[in-house]
């Protein structure tokens, strides 16, 4: 990719969700290969990853496949043979968190830094860039200015094997930094650093002090509100960020082409007004609905750390989408209720989902069944009869006055289940004479040349003008390939007399020179190499937060320098208490009970102190301990009996012998 480039990275949980990512304006695609990816259920075939190679290529999209969880040593070679064959089914990239990886022989694929290997410094980005990785995924929690550090560390923006930032613009927050979350292992076993989250940061947690009195009950106070950096584009472009990743490789099809379009128009606009910019693949979409990122599942939105610190980065209340509010109930019945709307515009459809927050401000959903238009209300909005699929008798706290939204529309379901984009490459047309008759050629926007000839002799036209109009027509009819006509021109010793169904073999056959031409032009990008000799790490200890899971990794960061390497989590040698999530949000600020918050406040300050809080989820207990120099939370606990016995009983492949420390000298 070119310094000047943006790039919209959408995800896709199989190949024809990457697809229409493709339709719908990504100029990359992501997708999970058969394993080793970080959503264990977000797997794919080869030949379907091929298979959305080839769509993307047409385009000059790239498509990137998931290789980033950490890796026992069993599994290095079966990851090697894998990556070898999606490299020979022209995948563009890897992206990787295992530096174990980079020991191993591969592809000349080019590799990517998954947000797993927690990069959140200039060091530590400027390391792997040095180490050979193209395009770094920044950790979620920076700020404008630490994404600019970082962008000043890599050097000059035209140096060879200079790498591409890349950063998280929408979808759900993990609360971790990423790659520093333990609880789902230690708690259950599954491993979030090998595509197994169990999500307890989305759990209901009581929050007790020091002196055991309860802060807050029930309250989902490590779940965050889903990122949304719309606002945002531009201050980013500014801070050196040339990738914009929509996250959801579990995401359904109407979500990645609404979130994909919302980008990709919001991106087109700021190209519009910066020429010095491009986009990084070809083409522009037209789409049969306005996109609208509240529609989607999303529990509000945040910028989260991007412009600072912000108190209202968390879905506390609850981890399930609320909706947009819509109205009011107007009655209860025994089998249904009525509701007016704010707006008389709004439609009600059967299949509809509704919410409202009961007296505990929990969410509670009811599903449409089927709805009936009564007429106008007495506040201007329309009022609705609502028979809801569940009983009437199940709907707690509900009555006259009560808010409720809608969280999913069947109407915008419908419009999304049906094709709603068209992506067209422009095209300048040029019909002239030939020795033999007739040439056509194509030139496409970014100046791939397609042309055709048509042998034989043709009578003139009767009427010039009525003919050269007819030329035009039939040429222009390009609907059923990816180009546009942006102009036809008729370079004629006169307008002659074709029959259309001549001149639709020789657009067919221009088109097919076209994609021909386009198809032979198209290069994958460069795996970069290596800086030599090895630059050293910017730490000399590694401990399991680290995630060295094979001796190949081992032998990684021992090759740049690291004298003393701790296992991974995941190898079961930190039985006590140690760190299971290391978080940027802080629960003690949240709660209004920072001390910095306290600073000067008359009467509070130095009595509000940063000492452990406790979570409790049922028989699962938590500490919150607060380092407030880097301003970081750490959750405290150790990894549960039963899962070192299930570890015990099904042994884990994982150094083959345990690597002595290296002497420090």
């Amino acid at each position: 990719m070119l310094p000047h480039q943006l790039e919209l990275l959408s995800p896709a949980r199989d190949a024809d969700i990457g697809i229409e990512a493709v339709n719908h304006g990504a100029d990359a695609v992501y997708i999970g290969g058969p394993s080793f990816g970080a959503r264990a259920s977000a797997d794919n075939s080869v030949a379907d990853i091929e298979r959305l190679v080839r769509h993307a290529h047409r385009f000059h999209s790239r498509v990137f496949v998931t290789l980033n969880t950490i890796l026992r040593d069993d599994e290095l070679e079966p990851a090697r043979q894998l990556a070898h064959q999606l490299y020979q089914a022209g995948v563009d990239a890897l992206i990787i968190q295992d530096m174990g990886l980079l020991e191993l022989d591969l592809p000349p694929i080019q590799l990517h830094a998954s947000t797993q290997t927690d990069i959140r410094t200039p060091e530590k980005a400027r390391f792997l860039q040095d180490a050979g990785l193209s395009q770094i995924v920044l950790a979620r929690e920076l700020t404008l200015p630490q994404i600019a550090a970082i962008h000043q560390a890599l050097g000059p923006v035209d140096a060879p094997h200079r790498a591409v930032l890349e950063f998280f613009i929408h979808g759900a927050l993990c609360v971790a930094y990423s790659g520093q979350c333990y609880i789902s292992h230690a708690h259950t076993g599954r491993s979030a650093n090998r595509g197994d989250c169990s999500q307890a940061c989305r759990l209901p947690y009581e929050v007790k002090d020091s002196q055991g009195r309860i802060v807050a009950h029930d309250k989902h106070v490590l779940s965050m509100k889903d990122n949304n950096q719309s606002d945002n584009l531009r201050a980013l472009i500014d801070a050196g960020v040339r990738s914009f990743k929509i996250e959801g490789r579990y995401k359904d099809m109407g979500y990645v082409k609404n979130i994909t379009a919302h980008y990709r128009q919001l991106l087109d606009a700021i190209l519009e007004e910066r020429p010095e910019l491009a986009r990084a693949s070809s083409g522009r979409c037209t789409y049969t609905f306005t996109p609208d990122p509240n529609q989607n599942f999303n529990r509000e939105f945040t910028d989260y750390f991007v412009q600072g610190r912000k108190a209202d980065i968390g879905a506390f209340d609850t981890p399930k989408n609320p909706g947009q509010p819509i109205g009011w109930v107007t009655r209860v019945a025994a089998d249904c209720l009525e509701l007016e709307t704010e707006d008389p515009s709004t439609e009600l459809q059967n299949g509809d989902g509704l919410c409202y927050h009961d007296l505990q401000k929990e969410l509670v959903g009811l599903q449409a069944n089927r709805v009936e238009k009564l007429g106008p209300g007495q506040d201007g909005g329309t009022v609705w009869r609502v028979f809801p699929k569940d009983p009437m008798s199940g709907f707690k706290d509900m009555k006259r006055g009560t808010a409720v939204n809608r969280n999913r529309s069947m109407a915008w379901v419908r419009t999304l289940e049906k094709k709603s984009a068209d992506r067209r490459i422009g095209v300048w047309m040029v019909l002239s004479d030939s020795p033999a008759g007739l040439q056509l050629t194509l030139t496409d926007e970014d100046g791939h040349v397609g042309s055709a000839e048509l042998t034989g002799t043709w009578e003139r036209a009767k009427d010039p003008a009525q003919a050269a109009t007819k030329l035009r027509e039939q040429l222009g009819r390009l609907g059923d390939t990816m180009f546009l006509a942006n102009d036809i021109g008729l370079h004629l010793s006169q307008p002659w007399f074709v029959p259309a169904s001549q001149l639709n073999a020789l657009r067919r056959d221009a088109v097919a020179k076209l994609e021909a031409a386009r198809a032979a032009a198209y290069t994958r990008p460069p795996r970069a190499a290596p800086a030599e000799p090895p630059v050293p790490y910017p730490e000399d200890t590694l401990t399991y937060l680290a995630n060295v899971f094979n001796q190949k990794a081992r032998d990684f960061y021992a090759k740049h320098g690291v004298q003393v390497i701790a296992a991974a989590y995941e190898a079961h040698e930190e039985e006590g208490e140690v760190s299971l999530m290391i978080t940027k949000h802080c629960v003690r600020y949240s709660l209004s009970l920072c001390p910095k918050q306290a600073k000067g406040v008359t009467g509070v300050q130095g009595t509000v102190r940063a000492e452990p809080l406790q979570l409790i989820n049922g028989k699962e207990k938590l500490t919150l301990r607060f380092d407030c120099k880097p301003c970081e939370m750490h959750v405290v606990g150790k990894i549960k009996r039963s899962v070192l016995k299930q570890a015990a009983e099904q042994p884990l492949t994982f150094y083959r012998t345990r690597p002595a420390a290296r002497p420090v000298h």
